[in-house]
């Protein structure tokens, strides 16, 4: 058992140094203003936390990770966040009209990290959510102990792993509401990823409710 632990674990420092490459690729320190080395050393301590629950390998393309790296939100805004997804060489577009993104904010109950990057761990895509509307689904996370996700969130997810997003497989991000009835989703539309919204009392086919285990900051 101690072997099996220690491949995980080593498998999953090296998707975190991938991870951190996704975000250095993407111009995370220079839409925070800072270098590549600062930015990376911001970082690092996260490694640390992420080889402690290291306990399945990671499985890129199945609808779970077992984490991903997200940086506060606000440092960066979502508007300029999702053009850095890149699927298939299309970029992500936000379309939210009448709303914004920055309308969004984390739903009571749902607690995150005050450091300035945290980890998301055992992120599912909503399998057993699709087709359950976003009020159902919460009640349903909210019973198997799991929590939703932000837009923020969300939009890392995608940064990491593009494919997490399949058509006709979207997801809601219940974590984050504009006191209001909408509820934000990610999904495909002519193949490119998009931040939309959606009714929470509405259900859809191609669109689940995305949630993770835990968030753990450094």
């Amino acid at each position: 058992m101690l072997s099996v632990q220690r491949d995980y674990s080593e498998q999953w420092c090296a998707a975190f140094d991938q991870q951190v490459q996704n975000l250095v690729r993407a111009g995370y320190p220079t839409h925070l203003g800072i270098n590549t080395a600062a930015f990376v050393e911001q970082i690092a301590p996260l490694k640390h936390r992420m080889a402690e629950l290291a306990t399945c390998p990671y499985q890129s393309g199945s609808g779970h990770l077992p984490f991903a790296i997200v940086l506060q939100t606000g440092l960066i805004p979502d508007e300029q966040l999702l053009p850095l997804v890149s699927y298939n060489g299309k970029t992500g577009i936000v379309s939210m009209d009448p709303v914004a993104p920055g309308d969004f904010t984390p739903i009571a109950g749902v607690t995150i990290p005050q450091s300035s990057a945290y980890l998301l761990v055992d992120i599912d895509r909503g399998q057993a959510t699709l087709n359950v509307t976003p009020d159902a689904a919460l009640a349903h996370l909210t019973q198997a102990q799991r929590t939703p996700l932000t837009i923020t969130e969300g939009i890392a997810i995608l940064l990491h792993e593009p494919t997490f997003l399949q058509k006709n497989h979207g997801f809601s991000l219940l974590a984050s509401r504009a006191q209001d009835r909408r509820v934000p989703a990610l999904w495909l539309s002519a193949m490119r990823p998009k931040l939309g919204w959606c009714w929470a009392g509405n259900p859809h086919t191609w669109l689940g409710s995305a949630s993770c285990g835990l968030r753990v900051g450094s």
